[in-house]
């Protein structure tokens, strides 16, 4: 998307491959394919990187997006939970994670009177309670996330391997409920089986909604996949705050892959790319001219689509993005209706907003019916509490804080008429459902830019597929996919229909996310590992 983004330093634009052969060449300078980048050098292979965009990063960059503010925010991109430490280790990344001291916050209204669920560690027992007037709840919420904690102690260790058959992963996981809850019935069943409180089992379901537009009991299952990822991620489904920002993750690849060898080219597009299944060539639009670069390999950096198109393959069906995103700075957290509740506490985690079960269930129908929804769910976090490091010392001394909100069941189809007016509407309805838990309304404590415009942007499915090329503005390039091997995957999941040409980007089977798993896998791939 456009602005500035994090200053990883980079090859000049100008100046043409030092090569006409390589190794590797890699398409899209995203988070995977800077992974990729420094395993293969790392490896002793030569390796160049071409990014379309000005700089590296893809959907993982900090950038300065409000003019005169010293403030960087992860602009796409915010939390990681997927990245593997291996990767780290492996290419001696300095990059590093922090714990958030709250998981979220849900307010409420009982009995007319603002309430809420926080979910922090000794305190979610007594959260549960006071919401819900009993034990029956928060006991299972334990049982229901220790057999999700099971579940991710097993399958997160296999996504850096080959893909598990599907018989190999259930045996794996050795848990015949857990095993039907996730992998077999809508994970509607489970919710509704397991929890009798609709704002608690809104709070559950989110997790397979994020990027994913699907119904609690959508019988593709979509929804479960989705689950799956939000909820195994280091093992424990715990979700981090990068330290720097994301920029810091993408910049630190950067390094570690010219570190190792590896040759990185911006503002180099490549156009097409032509193969026999021994070698290939790749057409690449650079700031000089068209010219033709040669290699045994090419590992593609982004979407299935994208992939076609270079090949001159049919495309594969269109995807669909469903989310909105919005970045504020402020000069103060708001103040809650919930006095039980301090907002460092409440922001620190994940905010939920409009996220009851029937709210969700509300929202999905109304968007199916082409109408943006009455009550748009979300969920919000403040980076700055955690990590005050992305703000400027001024910024920082003054209490400014960030925040960062996603939102869910707003499809595509819903912008195409007009995407500026359905934006601002739906900012304005999402931000309406945010200030109903509120003292204040927040665009109150909105910082203001140097030109005195509020610090507050947002970007729907169609901005993200013009700035990122994101197909439809989906997250995640296409639906999410079960972690093991089903038809036509291949042995890591990167293969593609054609020999030495490799799919590195989110698309890839156990893609989505920053992980940095797609960039790991094809690489291993391309290593015949």
């Amino acid at each position: 998307m456009p602005a500035p983004r994090s200053a990883s330093p980079q090859v000049p634009a100008g100046r043409s491959p030092a090569h006409d052969r390589y190794d590797a060449v890699i398409v899209g300078g995203g988070h995977n394919g800077l992974v990729a980048a420094a395993y293969l050098a790392r490896a002793g292979q030569s390796v160049l990187v071409l990014e379309r965009l000005g700089t590296t990063g893809g959907a993982a960059v900090s950038t300065r997006p409000f003019a005169g503010v010293d403030a960087r925010l992860s602009r796409y991109s915010y939390l990681v939970s997927l990245l593997p430490g291996k990767i780290v280790r492996d290419l001696g990344l300095d990059f590093a994670v922090r714990k958030r001291n709250f998981s979220s916050y849900t307010p409420a209204v009982r009995d007319g009177r603002p309430t809420g669920l926080l979910v922090a560690g000794e305190g979610t027992r007594e959260s549960f309670a006071a919401l819900t007037g009993g034990e029956r709840e928060y006991a299972a919420w334990q049982r229901f996330y220790g057999m999700t904690r099971h579940v991710a102690e097993r399958v997160f260790p296999t996504l850096t391997e080959p893909l598990p058959a599907r018989d190999a992963l259930r045996r794996r996981i050795d848990d015949a409920e857990a095993w039907r809850t996730l992998f077999e019935e809508p994970i509607g069943v489970a919710v509704e089986e397991n929890f009798t409180d609709d704002l608690v089992r809104g709070v559950v379901l989110t997790d397979a909604l994020i990027g994913t537009f699907a119904d609690a009991h959508d019988p593709s299952l979509v929804q479960n996949r989705c689950f799956l990822y939000h909820v195994i991620g280091g093992g424990s489904g715990d979700w981090d705050v990068p330290v720097g920002g994301m920029g810091a993750l993408t910049d630190a690849l950067a390094g570690a892959a010219r570190a190792a060898g590896a040759e990185i080219r911006v503002r180099h597009e490549a156009t097409r790319i032509e193969t026999d299944g021994a070698r290939a060539e790749v057409t690449v639009s650079t700031p000089d001219g068209e010219r033709t670069v040669a290699a045994r390999r090419v590992l593609v950096n982004a979407s299935p689509q994208a992939l076609a198109a270079l090949l001159g393959d049919t495309p594969p069906p269109p995807a669909e993005g469903a989310q909105l995103k919005v970045n504020m700075l402020l000069t103060r957290l708001p103040r809650l209706r919930d006095r039980a509740v301090d907002p460092r506490q409440a922001f620190a985690g994940t905010f939920h907003i409009a996220e009851g079960y029937g709210q969700l269930a509300d929202a999905y129908r109304q968007a199916s019916a082409g109408r943006l929804p009455a009550a748009p769910p979300s969920e919000i976090y403040c980076h700055s509490l955690t990590d005050p490091s992305i703000l400027g010392p001024e910024l920082a001394a003054r209490g400014y804080q960030t925040l960062t909100l996603f939102g869910l069941h707003t499809p595509a189809r819903l912008f195409a008429a007009d995407n500026d007016t359905a934006r601002s509407a739906l900012l304005r309805a999402t931000l309406a459902e945010l200030d109903a838990h509120l003292e204040e309304p927040v665009t109150d404590c909105l910082a203001l830019d140097e030109n005195g415009e509020p610090c507050i942007e947002a970007r729907t499915p169609l901005d993200l597929e013009r700035d990122l090329r994101l197909p439809g503005g989906h997250i995640f390039h296409r639906d999410l996919s079960f972690p093991y091997a089903a038809e036509g995957t291949g042995r890591w999941g990167v293969e593609t229909a054609h020999a030495g040409v490799l799919l590195c980007g989110a698309g890839a089977v156990r893609g989505g996310g920053v992980s940095g798993v797609p960039g790991h896998n094809a690489a291993m791939a391309a290593l015949g590992r």
